[in-house]
């Protein structure tokens, strides 16, 4: 069995953010964000977690997601994902948007305690 970095946890959690946020699966966010979340979004909404879970299980307006750029910094049990991604609507409006997430190793586990959307004009 090999065991995974730090690093490349935090980059298989990212990827795993995307297709669950695309998915609408409110249960993987459950799992895997801490109880004191909050999540900053494009439009500059505070979300704590059960509102984040709300917002996901109703489903996202993202057709698709493609990560661009990745970014991953680790100190001691802080883990931040910088990242730029292009996406692209069900109604087939295109962008992209930058975020941060910020991780915390909890009880041996990654947990996201934060992230922030950006969309540029």
């Amino acid at each position: 069995m090999t065991l995974l970095t730090d690093r490349e946890t935090l980059a298989q959690l990212n990827e795993a953010y995307i297709s669950a946020s695309l998915a609408a699966d409110a249960a993987w966010f459950d799992a895997h964000l801490a109880d004191n979340f909050i999540c900053i979004g494009h439009d500059t909404t505070w979300y704590d977690k059960p509102r984040f879970l709300e917002m996901i299980a109703a489903g996202s307006d993202q057709a698709a997601y493609r990560l661009v750029t990745v970014d991953i910094k680790i100190t001691g049990d802080t883990g931040v994902v910088r990242a730029i991604g292009s996406w692209r609507t069900h109604s087939g409006v295109t962008g992209t948007s930058h975020y941060t997430d910020v991780y915390a190793k909890i009880d041996g586990a990654w947990k996201a305690v934060s992230a922030q959307i950006t969309r540029p004009s």
